[in-house]
């Protein structure tokens, strides 16, 4: 399983909407909402969130072994 709750806190620190990124890279609505729904994207678009943001990509998602694991991100 994947998270992007690290892209969310991130977007936070950085006063940024969701819209704003959608609309920064460039991607369909439905991107977003695979993101919302910690779904996998293509690494194009994570490469686009990276190089927008200026972050390594740990900065923005982590794989999860299990649910038992999501408070620890």
């Amino acid at each position: 399983m994947v998270s992007y709750n690290r892209l969310w806190k991130l977007l936070v620190d950085k006063r940024m909407s969701k819209a704003d990124l959608r609309k920064i890279i460039g991607v369909a609505p439905n991107t977003m909402t695979k993101l919302r729904r910690d779904e996998y994207v293509s690494m194009e678009v994570l490469e686009k969130i990276c190089t927008a943001l200026h972050v390594e990509p740990g900065e923005v998602f982590a794989f999860l072994d299990n649910e038992s694991n999501i408070g620890d991100i």
